[in-house]
């Protein structure tokens, strides 16, 4: 939008366009090694042991080498990193207090049919120069992956693309169930769900045992594919997550669906033939 060859002035430019003058001369800072290397710690941690909040997991990064570090420093990657100590909070804030928050629904519900429950998150990944972030659309009653989308922002339109793809694949759910995160808040995001008559259940903030399966998920991606390997760019990480969703729907066995795997469960619930 901004043409600096243009003999309008830059003041003029950033006036018309309503935009700040400051934000012309901004130079993004590419994130440092050093920071890079402790957020793929952080993550680790956080997934090992999801209570560590700031003060624990400075500690336990001090104890790995890094001796100057403090917790505000700590406190910023994860924030970055999208993730935050999961346990109970008394006079809990709203994650976008202008997007409307919806009730949760789940509970006492039995789930026990396909495309009854919809489920959604986003968790971050490391790579070897830099992270993205992944979000999937889950199936709560057979664990099947619908779809899934990477990006290297969290805004909420990789969300959308995810949760459209799954619908234009294997129709609507009864209820859609989400976190109160801004992505999923977002006018963008349910807006896709209410045009498609679909239930909007929230999980309380902090209460991430309400959305426990794509918790579990996010577990098995990252132990038995992502943290084996380190993705050169997300092109890489988009071709080798591809290949592991597909063994995970198709040919990993599931403990809790009687070890069987989420196609086929997916299939015998449905009792019809379903997208490839």
């Amino acid at each position: 939008m901004i043409d600096r060859a243009h003999p309008l002035p830059l003041t003029r430019q950033s006036g018309i366009l309503e935009i700040s003058r400051s934000g012309l001369y901004y130079e993004a800072i590419p994130v440092s090694g050093r920071d890079l290397e402790m957020m793929r710690i952080i993550d680790e941690l956080h997934m090992a042991h999801p209570f560590m909040g700031s003060r624990s997991l400075r500690d336990q990064l001090r104890g790995r080498g890094f001796i100057k570090l403090g917790r505000g420093h700590v406190s910023t990657l994860m924030k970055k990193m999208g993730i935050e100590a999961l346990y109970k909070k008394p006079n809990l804030s709203k994650a976008c207090p202008e997007h409307k928050v919806y009730p949760y629904l789940l509970r006492g519900l039995a789930i026990t049919r396909a495309n009854h429950v919809w489920a959604t998150d986003i968790t971050y990944l490391p790579m070897a120069k830099g992270f993205c972030y992944l979000t999937a659309v889950m199936d709560w009653a057979t664990r099947k992956v619908l779809a899934w989308r990477l990006s290297n922002t969290l805004d909420a339109s990789f969300c959308v693309d995810a949760l459209e793809e799954a619908i234009a694949r294997y129709g609507v759910p009864e209820i859609f169930n989400t976190d109160q995160g801004s992505q999923f808040t977002s006018e963008a995001f349910t807006d896709v769900l209410l045009r498609n008559k679909i239930k909007i259940s929230m999980d309380g903030k902090g209460r991430w045992r309400d959305n426990v399966f794509v918790e579990r998920l996010w577990k098995s991606v990252k132990y038995e594919e992502v943290y084996l390997k380190a993705y050169g760019s997300i092109a890489e990480a988009k071709r080798e997550l591809g290949k592991y969703f597909e063994f995970y729907n198709q040919r990993r066995r599931h403990q809790g669906l009687d070890s069987r795997t989420p196609d086929a469960v997916y299939r015998a619930m449905l009792q019809v033939p379903v997208a490839a």
